[in-house]
């Protein structure tokens, strides 16, 4: 009988079934559930927390990390890990072999997404930032009782560094009227398609342009400095206002994963 394997309370031991080479920094790690036919049974949105003890440590190392398999997919559940250079959760999964095994300890819950709350929503993300938004995108355009349309914006330094560029690609084929994706490189390579330049005021005023009567939200997970940017760490700018304010989209109306 297929489990939901997150469907209860404590950790769980998940061995590592294989690794995917996915660009110079990430890599794709597929584990089995304990059973073939098994779920994860996550909600939209939510991430689980791993507990690994790189060698030499004295403490373990927490680290969430967003699946990026659908939830209903049976027998595996993927994260996709971008390895920082001084990162210690990410070097040790990036360690890890087939047969090796994690620790998971928990579910995190994130946004609680309601379908057809709004007819539409923007995603902004930044490099890893698009796990979770892939995540949403998958359980909003796999549903078919949810019509809610999508727009994503994605800044990433280089073309090489646009993860899930094939899979996201692949949803605007086949959604064309629910889903639009648009790209921005900061160092793109010469004869890049993308855009050149980090997701500005400009950029978000073409794409998705201002709040002015619009019932939507916006999701929003990137590096530091763009959060800061978009929509500043703790909650709009009193002065100026970040890029978001100044296009007129209140505190409400964002959610940063």
């Amino acid at each position: 009988m297929s489990q939901a394997t997150f469907g209860s309370l404590g950790p769980r031991r998940l061995a590592l079934d294989s690794v995917q080479e996915v660009n110079h920094n990430t890599k794709l790690l597929r584990f089995k559930l304990p059973n073939a036919g098994d779920h994860s049974g996550l909600a939209l949105t939510s991430s689980v927390l791993t507990l690994s003890w790189p060698q030499g440590g004295f403490l373990p190392t927490v680290r969430p990390y967003t699946p990026v398999s659908h939830s209903d997919e049976q027998g595996h559940l993927d994260l996709l890990v971008k390895r920082y250079p001084q990162g210690k959760g990410s070097g040790y999964l990036h360690s890890l072999t087939p047969g090796q095994t994690l620790t998971f300890m928990a579910a995190i819950r994130g946004y609680a997404w309601k379908p057809n709350q709004y007819p539409h929503i923007t995603m902004i993300a930044g490099g890893a930032g698009i796990t979770p938004m892939y995540q949403l995108i998958q359980g909003i355009l796999k549903n078919p009782e949810d019509k809610t349309k999508i727009t994503l914006v994605f800044g990433n330094n280089s073309d090489e560094d646009i993860l899930l560029k094939k899979e996201l690609d692949a949803f605007a084929r086949q959604y064309p009227s629910r889903f639009d994706v648009h790209y921005t490189v900061s160092n793109p390579a010469e004869g890049s398609p993308h855009r050149k330049g980090h997701v500005t005021k400009e950029f978000l005023q073409e794409t998705i342009g201002d709040a002015h009567g619009r019932n939507t939200k916006i999701f929003l997970c990137g590096p530091p400095a763009m959060e800061a940017a978009l929509a500043k760490s703790g909650g709009f700018s009193s002065k100026q206002g970040s890029v978001l304010e100044q296009l007129g989209y209140t505190k409400d109306m964002v959610y940063k994963f």
